[in-house]
């Protein structure tokens, strides 16, 4: 039987992207090199890069699943996904890929990064899933595969979706030392992130966390940092939340489709608009990191097709609201550049297994510990 091949999808910058998107493409390109040779020394055949386009992850997936061998081992993630994948984690996704049987190991059974199959030919009946965070639910739910995760999976569930990230990449030891001369050379750091570092290190203070986290990352939090922490867990398993995924196939016509998204913070912005955010939370809290990404499915919908362009939303990560073309995410980057109390605003790594990077970025700033995890 052959050797396993590891697929990489890949979106390459096109000639009209903006600085932003082409300095995460150049960063995710450099991730790529990186881990390459974790897979070739796990005895994988090849890393097979793809970055031509089709409709969806599914579709695409599907019709390379039908040009390979059956028995063939696949391990499928995309480009900039688990940047601190170590040797062990690559020698656990080549061996459940390398065996037999119906298993499958991924970072995240709810919303895969990374995720090794054995045999290619179930992929071949894909439907056409959005993303590959559905992936895993699809083939348990679908193909009655047994879902096993790897293990360190704070770790492994840091991504790079945005400079952001590489921001706090900046502040993890394991940390791929290609990534952080990119983030050097580029001047990435976290915003605001002095101020926070105050609110963090006050006990008289509290902080507010509200998206896609979960009680493991506050838990981190709430051991680590003097402050209260005040939490709003939503939409967690937004991208992994496809109709295709969760329904079972008993043909019986009575599953109802999945709720639209609907945020908390994003209802009680609803009334007063976006540079309210400021205000909202100063009165909640005396800082904030808030997934962003969760307010702009409250107000667009789940499908990130219908959200602003990929430059805007890294644009806001950074609060740089004078680059941002979208009328309603340059409002709410500039109310959150200018409260009165530090807001950090990003996608699921920063409100999620980022938070350890953030408190860890915050004490450097404050000159406490070398900030590094």
């Amino acid at each position: 039987m052959p050797r396993p091949l590891v697929v990489v999808l890949h979106r390459p910058a096109e000639a009209e992207a903006g600085p932003l998107t082409r300095l995460l493409a150049t960063s995710r390109e450099a991730l790529l090199e990186h881990q390459r040779p974790l897979f070739l020394r796990a005895r994988v055949d090849r890393v097979l890069v793809i970055t031509d386009r089709a409709p969806s992850f599914g579709e695409r997936l599907a019709a390379l699943a039908r040009e390979l061998p059956r028995r063939r081992g696949i391990v499928v993630m995309g480009s900039g996904a688990v940047p601190l994948l170590g040797r062990t984690d690559a020698e656990a996704l080549v061996a459940v890929a390398s065996g037999s049987g119906h298993r499958l190991i991924t970072n995240n059974g709810y919303s895969s990064d990374v995720c090794a199959v054995s045999d290619t030919a179930v992929l071949r009946g894909l439907p056409p899933l959005p993303t590959d965070n559905t992936l895993p639910r699809w083939l348990g739910e679908h193909r009655g595969y047994r879902v096993l995760e790897l293990p360190g999976r704070r770790r492994l569930g840091i991504d790079l979706d945005g400079p952001l990230d590489l921001a706090l990449l900046r502040y993890h030891r394991r940390t791929p030392p290609i990534l952080r001369a990119v983030a050097e050379v580029a001047g990435l750091d976290i915003p605001r992130i002095t101020e926070l570092g105050r609110v963090l290190g006050d006990r008289r203070a509290e902080v507010l966390v509200a998206g896609r986290t979960s009680a493991t990352s506050l838990r981190w939090l709430e051991r680590h940092a003097r402050c209260r922490v005040r939490a709003v867990v939503e939409e967690r398993g937004l991208r992994a939340a496809s109709e295709l995924a969760l329904v079972a196939p008993s043909g019986d016509g009575d599953a109802s489709p999945p709720r639209p998204p609907v945020s908390i913070v994003g209802r009680a912005l609803a009334s007063g608009g976006p540079a309210t955010l400021g205000t909202l939370i100063a009165a909640l809290a005396d800082g904030a990191i808030l997934d962003s990404r969760v307010l702009l499915a409250h107000r667009l919908g789940g499908d990130e097709r219908a959200w602003p362009v990929d430059e805007d939303r890294y644009a806001s990560d950074l609060l740089r609201a004078e680059d941002i073309r979208d009328q309603w995410l340059g409002a709410l980057t500039r109310a959150a550049r200018s409260a009165p109390v530090p807001i950090l605003l990003g996608a699921h790594t920063l409100v999620g297994p980022g938070l350890p990077l953030v408190a860890r970025a915050a004490r450097l700033a404050a000159g406490r510990g070398h900030g590094l995890e």
